[in-house]
């Protein structure tokens, strides 16, 4: 067998109920109560995460919070803080970059780590993870459950298993004892409908799954199938990828009611397009494909994009281009949710070439002081009058 010290040492940090958690930590009047966060009781949200103790009532993340509601009736319902939870994310991943570079975040509450190059100045991998989880806690006052195996898959699956506090090693030489007994509905890409598939053939655990030829998968699920015959084996070559690449930027909401009123959409396209524009200018980067995307209130979607000629990370014009997109739908019926997103992104500023592009120029500096009065007096410290 190959010498194990040739594998790779993957971890996933995942934390625990992360914005719930992060709220019981804040208020202690509400540890041991049952919390979701996501909207107002009435409200007409999803549910973004749900403590521990409200999940025993079955209420769970993209729910929506009227059922929520009924499902736990004494849960407290709070709003999604997505300030805070981003400086708490950060403050999670300046301890991951303590111990390796190598960091993929997936999102605000998980990453993936590569420690494998750490080990000689931190010591083993599995005590890396340890004083991780450690810290998180100590410094935190948060708690994170951790999968620590050769491979970004194993890895994901471990540090879900014993959730909340959990740590879980599957040891390479290992990997089979560790995956076969599972339910097939652990395998990435087996959804709802892929399980009906396989459940219609006998196959319930990743042992059974394993069973079946590559031929037989692929021809029953095409490019799927191969995937399912590699990972049914624990077979996971992607690198922690440290440089992600932003693809793209977006922020919605979901009304309490369904909206009409051309003002008030227009008015929450701005507060969405100063909330990107924002987002943008913090990662340095400028777009150029606006969409906008709309759900009535049978929950039909759609939406429009558009591309402008100069990538742009200006409010302003984010905003205005949204506002021709909405226009061009002539809605006919109340809108549920609103949102825009910018892609087609890129970290290279083009030059003011052109006297004629002054007036851009003065914008450009004039976003850039609005948001250090904002990063240095709060958000509220200055607003558009027509949002007021």
């Amino acid at each position: 067998m190959e010498d194990l010290a040739n594998y790779r040492k993957i971890l996933h940090v995942d934390m625990d109920a992360f914005y719930a958690s992060v709220e019981q930590r804040d208020d202690p009047s509400l540890l041991g109560k049952p919390v979701v966060v996501g909207g107002r009781l009435n409200g007409r949200g999803v549910v973004s995460a749900a403590s521990y103790e409200a999940r025993k009532y079955g209420v769970r993340s993209a729910m929506p919070v009227a059922e929520a509601a009924r499902c736990c009736p004494d849960a407290v319902f709070l709003p999604v803080n997505a300030k805070k939870y981003r400086e708490v994310s950060w403050q999670i991943r300046q301890i991951f970059l303590t111990y390796t570079p190598m960091v993929e975040p997936l999102s605000l509450d998980e990453a993936f780590l590569d420690v494998t190059g750490s080990t000689r100045l931190f010591g083993p991998a599995e005590s890396i993870a340890l004083t991780i989880k450690q810290r998180i806690r100590q410094e935190l006052s948060l708690t994170a459950s951790v999968g620590f195996a050769c491979n970004k898959f194993l890895a994901k699956l471990a540090s879900d298993l014993k959730k909340p506090d959990g740590f879980v090693v599957v040891q390479p030489d290992k990997v089979q004892e560790f995956l076969d007994p599972l339910p097939i509905e652990r395998i990435w890409g087996v959804g709802e409908k892929t399980a009906e598939q396989l459940h219609s053939y006998r196959i319930n655990t990743v042992k059974d799954l394993r069973s079946l030829e590559l031929k037989f998968l692929t021809k029953l699920f095409g490019s799927l199938g191969s995937q399912l015959y590699q990972l049914a084996r624990g077979i996971d070559h992607r690198p922690v990828e440290s440089d992600r690449v932003v693809k793209s930027i977006g922020r919605e909401t979901t009304f309490e009611s369904d909206i009409s009123d051309g003002d008030l959409l227009e008015k929450t396209l701005l507060m969405l397009a100063i909330d990107v524009g924002r987002s943008l200018r913090k990662e340095a980067l400028r777009g150029r494909t606006i969409t906008l995307k709309v759900r009535y209130e049978d929950f039909r979607t759609l939406s429009r994009s558009r591309t402008i000629h100069r990538a742009t990370d200006l409010d302003d014009v984010i905003f205005q281009e949204a506002c021709s997109l909405l226009r061009e739908l002539s809605l006919r019926q109340p809108l549920r949710l609103i949102g825009v997103t910018m892609s087609n992104l890129t970290d290279q500023h083009e030059n003011q070439i052109s006297l004629f592009e002054e007036p851009q120029l003065e914008r450009e500096n004039l976003t850039k002081v609005l948001d250090l009065v904002k990063e240095k007096y709060g958000e509220k410290s200055i607003t558009r009058a027509r949002l007021l």
